[in-house]
């Protein structure tokens, strides 16, 4: 049962916080941290188990799903917000922005004069070898020079209460409306008090529509068009396409519905008799390459000028997995700033000094494959059972350019309703950074928090038993 007079302290008393991890909420010493006193009393007057399906529920009759590689479109989140200080959160918002500037720029200098790697900080290979390099778009430039509209960073905490960043994700990350539609269920069930103690997410969506504003191509008659691009139906986000079209007013269309004319794109949904012009497309489908239909329908406008994308065509070459180990450089090289957030230590396996270094210390790292996504492949040395590590350094070895390594974070834990008590569970962070004309960035102030229910579990995905908590930066 839950606490009626809502003192954290009952609330933790079963609490196990002794681990190498830090602890959102909790200190060493089992007493609650700071920022997290307001948002445990809020929780602790509420029966766990009541508040976890009541959630439950409201996220239901909102019709919010998410369907994961099993087919399930439950989309889980816990009651118990993380609350992150406002101090915090300043530098943590410095570096997002800091850094998702830094990748736009390096995305459009590799389909530009490639300064990054004539001048030999980035090693030529990195960028050829990119699983998301689109040379068709080699010498095009967006309107405002906009390549990524949205950025959806992994961000992770390490024991020492460091944030990090553990991916950069700026293809088509998923995600920030589910922020939104999770920060109204709970504002409701704890009566308000959300209001009080968090900073808003309510501009998000004037954000991206701003963004679908900066990038309208010159040659637009008139306001822009945008049209939201989904895989229909079946898509595992597709709650959160339809969401977008319908809140920014703007068409919700699948690749049949599109057709090229005159190096220009155009919207004839079926039945139409009438067809109109699109001027810019937030691309939401699982297509992220041109060698594809839609790749292919696209492409002659864009490079008309008729056409922009959020994001482009061949932006994956910043959130590629070996170009992670270069991002503080690009930082440092494009903006003349010392990065403000650190990635963490991603190793490039393919200069043999590196490799070698990584083999000798294998069982301390966690392998990924470049091409990897979801956690699908993820090698975590240290958990492994000994014949996956084996197996996992012999293909390394065999083609080191085919994987990355990583130094292992033992990802901070939370709070998580766990059977009706709060059990400690790992977890990471999704913000959201909006990159808009002249360099001018909004950050989510917090964003997702997903969170592994399976105890111990290192990898944070919803598509492997993960879930979800809303996120609350203090005022």
């Amino acid at each position: 049962m839950g606490v009626e007079h809502g003192d954290p302290l009952e609330l933790l008393a079963s609490y196990v916080t002794a681990s190498e991890s830090y602890d959102e909420a909790v200190a060493a010493d089992g007493s609650p941290r700071p920022a997290a006193v307001a948002a445990l009393a809020e929780v602790a007057k509420h029966d766990l188990n009541v508040l976890a399906e009541c959630l439950m529920e409201d996220l239901a009759a909102m019709g919010m799903t998410f369907r994961s590689i099993e087919g399930d479109e439950r989309f889980r989140v816990d009651p118990v917000p993380r609350v992150i200080a406002a101090e915090e959160w300043a530098r943590v918002e410095r570096g997002l922005a800091q850094r998702v500037r830094a990748l736009n720029a390096f995305v459009a200098d590799v389909y530009g004069e490639r300064r990054i790697v004539s001048e030999g900080v980035v090693p030529e290979r990195v960028v050829e070898t990119a699983p998301h390099l689109e040379p068709l778009m080699d010498g095009l430039r967006p309107p405002n020079d906009i390549w990524i509209g949205v950025a959806g960073p992994d961000v992770v905490r390490t024991a020492s209460g460091e944030f990090q960043v553990l991916e950069d994700n700026v293809r088509s990350p998923s995600g920030f409306v589910y922020a939104l539609a999770i920060r109204e269920a709970i504002s409701a069930r704890l009566d308000g008090a959300v209001a009080d103690l968090a900073r808003p997410l309510d501009p998000t969506p004037d954000w991206l529509a701003a963004i679908f504003g900066a990038a309208t191509p010159d040659a637009a008659d008139g306001p822009a068009q945008a049209v939201v691009v989904t895989d229909g139906v079946h898509s595992a986000a597709y709650w959160e396409h339809r969401w977008i079209a319908t809140h920014l007013a703007i068409p919700l269309a699948e690749q049949h519905e599109l057709e090229q004319h005159d190096r220009r794109l155009w919207l004839r949904p079926p039945g139409a008799r009438t067809r109109r012009q699109i001027d810019v497309v937030y691309n939401r489908t699982s297509t992220d390459r041109l060698d594809s239909a839609l790749g292919q329908l696209l492409l002659e406008p864009l490079r008309a000028g008729t056409l922009a994308m959020v994001n482009a065509f061949g932006a994956g070459v910043a959130d590629d997995k070996l170009a992670h180990a270069y991002v503080e450089e690009m930082v440092r090289f494009y903006l003349g700033e010392e990065p403000e957030l650190h990635s963490v230590q991603t190793l490039d396996l393919g200069r043999p000094d590196v490799l070698e270094e990584a083999l000798d210390h294998f069982d301390e790292l966690v392998i990924k494959p470049r091409r990897g996504y979801g956690g699908i492949g993820v090698v975590i040395c240290r958990d492994a059972d000994a014949a996956d590590v084996e197996a996992a350094r012999q293909a390394v070895r065999a083609h080191p350019a085919r994987y990355i390594a990583q130094r292992l974070v033992c990802l901070s834990t939370h709070p998580t309703v766990i059977e009706g008590r709060l059990a400690r569970r790992h977890v990471d962070l999704r913000p959201y950074v909006f990159l808009g004309a002249h360099d001018e960035t909004h950050v989510t102030p917090g964003g997702v928090t997903r969170v592994a229910l399976q105890e111990g579990a290192l990898i944070v995905n919803a598509s492997q038993n993960g879930g979800a908590k809303d996120t609350w930066v203090l005022r």
